[in-house]
């Protein structure tokens, strides 16, 4: 009997390493979903960010707006009108501290995240999303709304 103390530590020892290396590939599965996630978000808000300057372009004279915030609430008409419900947050940096990409005018014509964390997903986007193939980091995946008669051929389109 006095024998066996040192096989059930030594069982014991083994045990929580192996569950040691079983937590550590969960967290690594968990980071890498988290990851993905993010990715997936940063894309929805990318279209509705672009979708919605692609609205106020159209309502408003064909101008981009001229900050961000204007997407929000346009206070253009009698009534205001809202093209997004809130300014989202940059999902990769957790602030809402997009890069603001202007056109020619000084409006807004698009957005980028700030992050400069490299990209998991480098291939197999929808066709909007044509040029982020092998982009190096999410501040590289640009949302922009460009109009359909200033495009050039073979562009795909916007909304």
């Amino acid at each position: 009997m006095r024998g066996s103390g040192g096989f059930t530590y030594i069982g014991l020892l083994i045990a929580v390493a192996i569950m040691g290396i079983m937590l550590s590939a969960a967290g690594t599965l968990w980071s890498i979903t988290s990851k993905r996630e993010k990715e997936v978000e940063l894309i929805f808000i990318g279209h509705q960010v672009r979708g919605a300057i692609s609205r106020y372009y159209v309502a408003g004279g064909f101008r981009y707006p001229p900050e961000l915030a204007d997407l929000v609430s346009d206070e253009r008409s009698a009534v205001p009108r809202h093209f997004l419900r809130q300014i989202y947050r940059d999902p990769m940096t957790g602030q809402a501290d997009w890069q603001i990409i202007r056109a020619a005018d000084g409006g807004v014509m698009g957005i980028a995240s700030s992050s400069m964390a490299k990209t998991m997903k480098r291939a197999n986007f929808e066709p909007l999303e044509a040029g982020f193939e092998d982009m190096e980091c999410y501040c590289d995946w640009q949302f922009i709304y460009e109009p359909r008669r200033a495009r050039g051929r073979g562009s795909p389109s916007t909304p």
